[in-house]
């Protein structure tokens, strides 16, 4: 009896013994996952305005994400046609060149609303007598281009204030905007809201301003990606938008912090008092209720503008066009 309760005993001990003399089994320590690198076409120069961007890659909400972003300072068109042609998952653009890519087949797809305002302005000289968009009829209208950003802006502020295409006179001047207004080449000029009339002003030019914001809502700048990545990799999209989330959350309630933090990425911010009323300007146009949401009526107003204008001929589809189902 007593054998029979010791021997159970005596092989539990003997195992455990063997198992203390054992060699350990090497410990299996994960392989960190490498980031994912990303070339973001950033359709501009660089510029303070890009500050959420900046303090998302510093702060590391990019890196959480499993993202090394790399800004690519190349031409908006370029990003959109890259991102068409799913050689890159993502490019900053605005919402104009959106419809035009579908319009031309390309599976192009708007994830996050950065701006809420379009950025476009019209500037005319103090004692023009130009101080709203109806005060537009009859008169010379500089644009850099008849087409972009600065085109629609200024044929949507148009056509709110009921002023036709045939009532004005628009020369596309090239990005020469400011000496054709100074020079009184033209009466007045498309420009960026938050850049050319803050920095005139600093200057002592005496100017009136339009934004096209304050007037008609217009789909602006936010990001895009391809139909491939929205299909394939969803979780990519919404990690990139919850970091640029968190970058802008941060840049609107602490400026002074964001324009710091972007002094690290743009060396040619110098003058200080003027970059940072640029930051706040365009700060006024990212404020929302909900960061990154589009607003479906801007996305309407901007295909009736760009059938209006004939740089579209066919609607677009725009329920394929964006999609707020990544914000955050």
């Amino acid at each position: 009896m007593h054998m029979r309760r010791i021997v159970p005993v005596l092989v539990v001990v003997a195992t455990a013994l063997a198992a203390c003399s054992a060699p350990a089994s090497p410990t299996q320590t994960p392989t960190p996952t490498a980031p994912r690198h990303i070339r973001l076409p950033m359709g501009f120069i660089p510029s303070v305005q890009y500050a959420p961007f900046y303090v998302a890659v510093d702060k590391g909400y990019f890196a959480a994400e499993g993202i090394e972003l790399e800004f690519d300072y190349s031409f908006e068109t370029d990003g959109v046609a890259l991102v068409g042609a799913n050689k890159l998952p993502f490019a900053v653009v605005s919402g104009e060149q959106v419809l035009l890519a579908r319009a031309q087949g390309l599976p192009v797809v708007y994830v996050m609303a950065w701006f809420q305002q379009f950025p476009v302005a019209v500037i005319a000289k103090a004692d023009s007598g130009i101080t709203q968009p109806a005060d537009l009829k009859g008169k010379k209208i500089g644009t850099p281009l008849l087409n972009g950003a600065n085109f629609v802006g200024l044929r949507a502020l148009l056509a709110k204030a009921g002023v036709k295409a045939e009532d004005v006179t628009v020369e596309a001047i090239g990005f020469n905007q400011v000496p054709a207004l100074t020079a009184g080449q033209v009466d007045a000029v498309v420009v960026y809201a938050n850049n050319e009339p803050i920095r005139l002003a600093a200057q002592g030019e005496k100017l009136n301003t339009i934004p096209v914001g304050d007037f008609v809502s217009l789909a602006a700048n936010g990001l895009l990606t391809n139909e491939d990545t929205l299909a394939k990799e969803p979780e990519l999209i919404r990690g990139f938008v919850r970091a640029l989330a968190k970058g802008i959350q941060d840049t609107l309630a602490n400026p002074d912090e964001a324009y710091t933090i972007s002094k690290k990425f743009v060396v040619e911010l110098k003058d200080d008092a003027v970059e940072k009323q640029v930051l706040a300007a365009t700060i006024d146009m990212w404020k929302t209720d909900q960061i990154g949401y589009s607003n479906p009526a801007a996305w309407e107003t901007m295909q009736a503008t760009l059938l209006d204008t004939g740089l579209l001929t066919t609607q677009v589809d725009l329920s394929k066009a964006y999609t707020n189902e990544f914000v955050p």
